[in-house]
């Protein structure tokens, strides 16, 4: 049985518009934004921390491509003003919003607002930048977001989100946001649907990348194939038609994540708290 939420149907590919990928310096960030710049009716932003890297991989994909419409924007994801900022200086429709960035760093760390950087930058910085992004994504016909999730998911906590009581490691806090970003697709669906906007979550493929490294992986994938399926969403049919799904290897796969509500408005809720 289908998770899909409730949503008008779009059959075609996006409309013209803005494509936000995060994360977009990062081996499967950076095939992401590839994969969606083939459609040079799109105007592809990179969203990036780092001016150098960001730069680089801007021009890498601009080669790859052929589409002179590639461009980076700086931001921490894990800070709320600098994702204020960040839809400040875009004030255009946003078509496709892909939430890729993420840390797994190996010692517990916080940001200077004092929030533990695996749920600042993998959950709250996909729930900040969504929410700041809706004005944005109304504007568009069909806008669509697609949250860079993982099969690798489980044991949230939602009475120690940030690992206070916890003992803290970077593979337990990473699988906590993971399933993280797969209950908030729920819930975004639901919020979004009315205005024509599809919300939906996928694992994006084994990939070697300073991430899985950090966790103890290497991966068997190239990042292409690692992007296939978050560009599938971003770009093709489906990604259109259905809202609120999890995918793996543009399949949809049953989420058991999403079948308590009451968790998954808790979560919501949770995630307002840190506005």
């Amino acid at each position: 049985m289908t998770n899909e939420t409730q949503s008008p149907t779009h059959d075609s590919a996006p409309a013209s518009g803005l494509a936000l990928v995060t994360g977009a310096s990062g081996a499967i960030g950076k095939a992401i934004a590839e994969g969606i710049a083939r459609d040079h009716s799109l105007e592809v932003v990179l969203v990036c921390r780092n001016e150098a890297r960001a730069s680089a991989a801007t021009e890498a994909v601009r080669r790859a491509t052929g589409n002179p419409r590639v461009r980076y924007e700086l931001a921490d994801l894990s800070r709320p003003a600098s994702i204020a900022a960040l839809i400040e200086r875009l004030a255009a429709p946003v078509q496709v919003l892909v939430n890729d960035a993420a840390v797994t760093p190996r010692r517990r760390e916080e940001t200077p607002e004092g929030i533990e950087l695996q749920l600042a930058t993998n959950v709250l910085g996909y729930f900040w930048l969504t929410r700041a992004c809706e004005p944005l994504l109304r504007q568009a016909t069909g806008a669509r977001v697609v949250n860079v999730a993982s099969y690798w998911a489980g044991g949230l906590d939602l009475e120690d989100l940030e690992f206070k009581h916890r003992r803290y490691h970077n593979d337990t806090a990473y699988r906590q946001s993971k399933q993280a970003n797969r209950m908030l697709t729920r819930a975004f669906a639901e919020r979004l649907g009315a205005d024509g906007i599809t919300v939906n979550a996928c694992h994006p493929g084994d990939v070697s990348s300073v991430l899985s490294n950090n966790l103890g992986f290497g991966g068997h994938e190239s990042p292409a194939q690692g992007a296939a399926t978050p560009v599938w969403l971003a770009t093709g049919e489906t990604g259109g038609r259905v809202s609120g799904c999890y995918f793996e290897h543009q399949r949809e796969v049953h989420c058991p994540f999403v079948r308590d509500a009451g968790a998954v408005e808790a979560l919501y809720q949770a995630c307002l708290g840190y506005a």
